[in-house]
Parts: structure tokens; C-alpha cells; sequence
């Protein structure tokens, strides 16, 4: 069977069981659609924290970094995953402790102020959208390779299924949906990791794979480096960023996968703080299974792509090559006229994307009207790599077609995720508690759904005009976590003179940074002003690790603001004394 005839077995199959879900845990409270009525047990809670978490850009696009920027990708694969320990460790019980279930609603009770929660709102709006945004744009570029549709057409399907399940169920079915989604991503992810490995080295396991040898008895990392030194690029395996800018990424994402509301979230959908540690642990565990796998993939896909594409007469290129051509997802420019793809250090093209023209070149490829004047011939999108993987190895169509329906499944879950966040940030934290507070539960349930279906609505918009790649959009969503949410929700739990004054003007000043730095430096605003260079970074720091330096700025302005303003009411200092301390451990005095 073809592979598209396989992915539309295997996309719908798993499609049917997450409507499936979907209908069987339709919620029927505001408790059921916001924390799935508090009952999930620890293990599947932890599968579902899993998916959530592992996005789109963790799917599809953090391998792709790594094959692209070697050891300097590594950066994602430490900020990530330890802000997941940090998320764990320092703030999921105490915010389970006090009991509030949304990030706005944990800043509005904890700050005593509803102006406070407003800019909570505003903040989890900014960075859910952004967050979002790459979501969908994963869940397009899936859609339109295997599907053979247009990326835009793509987008749209996604948004259609995401609303159902998310629509019908809220937190109790996006839950359960989850579960299933995290067997279905890992399952894809996995799979032809090993198939490779075992292809290239001989090992089963793919992260021993990445150290093995190859046919010939060179190391598997020492080939990647000399093909890399060959075509002029520097070795895989050395970095080119500086010690401050590696720091400051890993920190901003560390921070802001810490401040993530849709992730915090998860932690109220168990009964009890002890199963918000269990959980919390169980993800830890499910989450390091393909972060682990992430760097293997990226080597092995690398070593593939160079090999079966560099100088290559473009009349033996491979099938999948033109297929990831149609999507204008890879490209070629012949541009010595010899018929070979030369794929030498340079960018093959002028600007972002190759604009495809309508006429083929003398080997029939696609032509393209915007290359540029260096030697590369070859463009690739970093997003590609994870999903042409299985292709470039020749991997039977079954197992194509299992990596598309896990790509959708790390898309789907997380964007899910995100659009209830969206959700009850309008319909809890605006709605409920401050426009119309006598509303009734049936009321706000109303609200939540249609402001889901608002959001579905922007997101699907963000997937078809996006910023950037799929994990650049990600990181700067972290960024924006790190410089808004994560210094209230800290210094909130751990700082008993912290106060309504301090916070407000702490998060405000952070988000303002971060969102100027990264329209600065990242996207320029069409008209007004072009993204500038990095060689113009304010002290050497990327768009990607400037939610460090505006996260210092906002906890400094927190806690200055907060010295010279009056302490906060005595009953919220006792709040923050007793919430630290665990459950019978004798009562906390009052200084």
C-alpha cells in the first residue's frame, strides 16, 4: 500500500479514538471541563502531562534544530527538560496547595487585586497564542505532506478536530484524549528511531546507536563531523554560541516551561498534592524517553540527508525528494548549471522561504525566484527532518505514515492544551471573577466553549501566516513565560513582603521587554521596521534567551516596587506561610 493510503488508515484510526474520547468524557460542569472534576489518577495524569508538554516542537522540530545546528541544539533538549524538574519540584505542589487552578486566578487571589489578574490574563493570552501558533503550523505541515494538501488547507483541518474534542469535553476529555495521544506519539517517534539505528549501526537501542560505529568502523559522530567539514559547514559536534547566550536560553526556557500555564494546569486534575509529586515524577519518566531520543534522531537523519543528497544528479534524486518538494518544504536552484545538488555552508536562498515559481528547470525540478548569490544549492526546512526521516531511509510506507499520526498527535495535544487556557483565562478569570461574578455554572460553561472557538479561530490564523519555524515560535513563547508569569508565581510562593504593587509593575515591564526585544530582533514589524542583526543583540543575547534578562528585570522591579509600597494584608502572608508547609507538620507560627 502507498503511503498515502497508510496515513489516512493510520490518521484515521487514531482520529476515530480520540473522538471516541472525546464524546464518551463530554463535560458536563465547569469543574469537569476546567481540571476534568479533580479525579485523574497519577499515571494518567502523567501520560497526559507528557503530551501536553511534548509539542509540535518537540515532536517534529527539536531534532530538526539538533540536525541543523549540532551541538549548539542542545541547548533546547537542557532548558526544556529542566524546566520540567524545576516546574515539579519548586512550584506544582505548593500551587495544588492553594488550590487555585488557573495561573491568573492563583495571581489575583495571591496579589488581593483584580488589576493584578487582568495583566495575568493578558500575559497567559500572549504567551498561549504564541505558543499556540506553532502548534497549528506543525499540525499544517503534516496535514499538507501526507495528505497532499495545501499547508493553509492543512491548518484548517486541525482546527476543525482540535475544536471538537476540546469543544465537547474541556480538561476531562483533552485528558483522556492525551493518554492516547502519548502512546500514539511515542510509539511514532520511537519506532523508526530504532529501525534506523539498527540500519546504520547495529544497535536496537538509538541512543547507543548515536555513539556506535558505523559499516565502515568509524564512529557514527566522527562520519557526521567530516561530512559536515567536507561541505564547509563547522563540525556537527562543536557549538558557535557563547557560554552567556547558551546560559541565557537554557535559563528563559527552564523559567518559562515553569510558568506555562496550560502544563500547571495538569496539576489540579488530581485528587491530592502527594499525586501531583507522583504525577509529576511519571511525566519526568515519559517525557525523558524521547528527549533522550531527540539528539539520535537528528545524527541519523543528518548523516542520511548529506549522504543521499549532496552532489547527487537531481534525475536520481529520490521520490521523496520531490514529493517534500510540492510542499516547498525543500528546494534546489541548479545554480552551475551541472545538474547536481550542491549542498555546500551558505543560505541557498534570499529571505525566509523559497517562493516557488510556476515553470520547471531543465531537470524538471521546481524553480525557485528568490535564490541567493551563495554556492548552496539546497534549501531544507529544519521542520522536515523528523518526518522525511523515515523516507530518506527507505523505511517501509507503514512506518512513514505512523510518524505523521504521531506528529499530529504532539500538535493536537499540546494546542488542546492551550485553547482551554485561552478558554478559562475569558471565561474564569475575566467573566466569572470580575465582569460577571453572580454568573451561573451553566453560564460560564457557555463562555468557555465560545471562547474556545474565538481562539481556534486566531490560532488557525497564526498557522497560516507564521513567525518563523514551528520551534523559534515555541522558544519565544517560553521567553514570554520566563519574563511574565514565572517571577510573580516564584517570589509569590516564596516571598511573604511580595505584593499586589510589586508584581503588577514587575510582570508589566517584563512582558513590554520581552514582546519589544523579540519584534526588535526577531520579526520587525512590516513597514515600521525590519528584524535588526544579530550583531546588534542587546549584550550578546538572542531573541531566544532575552526572557533571562527581561525575567532579572521584572524580579528586581518586583521586589524594589514591593519594599517601597505597603505589605501585603496579614491573612495573605498567612496564606504564603502555610502553604510551604506540608500537611500535619505542626502549625505555622505567625511572625
Amino acid at each position: 500500500m502507498s503511503v498515502q493510503v497508510w496515513t489516512w488508515i493510520l490518521v484515521g484510526i487514531t482520529f476515530s479514538l480520540y473522538f471516541g474520547i472525546a464524546i464518551w468524557a463530554r463535560a458536563g460542569s465547569t469543574k469537569e471541563f476546567y481540571v476534568a472534576g479533580g479525579g485523574v489518577s497519577p499515571l494518567a495524569n502523567g501520560l497526559a502531562t507528557a503530551a501536553d508538554w511534548m509539542s509540535a516542537a518537540s515532536f517534529i522540530s527539536m531534532a530538526g534544530i539538533i540536525s541543523f545546528a549540532g551541538y549548539d541544539g542542545s541547548v533546547y533538549l537542557m532548558g526544556w527538560t529542566g524546566g520540567y524538574v524545576l516546574l515539579a519540584l519548586l512550584l506544582a505542589p505548593y500551587l495544588r496547595k492553594f488550590g487555585k487552578f488557573t495561573v491568573p486566578d492563583f495571581i489575583g487571589d495571591r496579589y488581593y487585586s483584580n488589576t493584578a489578574r487582568t495583566v495575568a490574563v493578558i500575559c497567559a493570552l500572549i504567551v498561549s497564542f504564541t505558543y499556540v501558533a506553532g502548534q497549528m503550523r506543525g499540525v499544517g505541515i503534516v496535514f499538507s505532506q501526507f495528505l497532499q494538501v495545501d499547508i493553509t488547507v492543512g491548518v484548517i483541518i486541525g482546527m476543525a478536530v482540535v475544536l471538537v474534542f476540546a469543544f465537547l469535553g474541556g480538561m476531562k476529555g483533552i485528558t483522556y484524549t492525551q493518554v492516547a495521544q502519548y502512546c500514539v506519539l511515542i510509539f511514532a517517534f520511537m519506532v523508526p528511531a530504532i529501525f534506523i539505528s539498527i540500519q546504520m549501526t547495529g544497535h536496537v537501542i538509538p541512543q547507543i546507536g548515536m555513539g556506535g560505529s558505523v559499516q565502515d568502523g568509524t564512529y557514527l559522530l566522527d562520519k557526521l563531523d567530516s561530512l559536515h567539514t567536507d561541505l564547509g559547514f563547522k563540525e556537527f559536534t562543536s557549538g558557535s554560541k557563547s557560554t552567556w547566550d547558551v546560559f541565557a536560553i537554557t535559563l528563559a526556557l527552564m523559567a518559562g516551561t515553569a510558568g506555562l500555564p496550560h502544563v500547571i494546569v495538569r496539576f489540579f486534575t488530581v485528587p491530592n498534592v502527594k499525586d501531583a509529586r507522583k504525577s509529576a515524577g511519571l511525566a519526568l519518566l515519559f517525557i525523558a524517553i524521547l528527549y533522550t531520543t531527540a539528539p539520535a534522531v537528528a545524527v541519523f537523519a543528518r548523516t542520511n540527508l548529506i549522504q543521499t543528497v549532496s552532489n547527487t544528479p537531481y534525475t536520481e534524486i529520490p521520490e521523496w525528494f520531490k514529493n517534500w518538494e510540492n510542499t516547498g518544504l525543500i528546494a534546489w536552484s541548479d545554480k552551475n548549471g551541472d545538474g547536481k545538488i550542491q549542498y555546500v555552508a551558505g543560505s541557498s536562498i534570499d529571505g525566509k522561504k523559497p517562493t516557488f515559481t510556476e515553470e520547471r528547470g531543465a531537470s524538471g525540478e521546481r524553480l525557485i525566484s528568490n535564490p541567493s548569490t551563495a554556492e548552496n544549492e539546497l534549501y531544507v526546512d529544519r521542520d522536515i527532518m523528523v518526518l522525511a526521516n523515515p523516507e530518506i531511509a527507505k523505511l517501509p510506507n507503514w512506518v512513514i505514515a505512523l510518524v505523521a499520526a504521531g506528529g499530529l498527535a504532539a500538535a493536537l495535544s499540546t494546542a488542546a492544551g492551550l485553547l482551554l487556557v485561552i478558554s478559562t483565562s475569558i471565561s474564569h478569570d475575566l467573566i466569572k471573577k470580575q465582569i460577571k461574578p453572580d454568573i451561573s455554572d451553566k453560564g460560564e460553561l457557555l463562555a468557555a466553549r465560545i471562547s474556545i472557538l474565538f481562539a481556534i479561530v486566531i490560532a488557525g490564523l497564526f498557522g497560516i501566516y507564521p513567525p518563523g519555524f514551528v520551534a523559534a515560535v515555541v522558544a519565544l513563547a517560553f521567553g514570554l513565560g520566563a519574563a511574565s508569569f514565572f517571577p510573580a508565581i516564584i517570589l509569590g510562593i516564596f516571598d511573604k513582603r511580595m505584593n499586589k504593587e510589586g508584581a503588577v509593575a514587575g510582570m508589566v515591564v517584563g512582558i513590554c521587554l520581552m514582546l519589544f526585544y523579540m519584534i526588535r530582533y526577531k520579526t520587525g514589524l512590516v513597514g515600521v521596521m525590519e528584524a535588526r542583526p544579530a550583531s546588534e543583540w542587546w549584550f550578546g543575547t538572542s531573541p531566544e534567551g532575552f526572557g533571562t534578562v527581561a525575567m532579572i528585570v521584572n524580579i528586581v522591579i518586583s521586589l524594589v516596587v514591593s519594599r517601597l509600597t505597603p505589605a501585603p494584608p496579614e491573612n495573605v502572608q498567612e496564606i504564603v506561610e502555610n502553604i510551604r508547609i506540608p500537611n500535619n507538620a505542626g502549625e505555622a507560627h505567625s511572625h
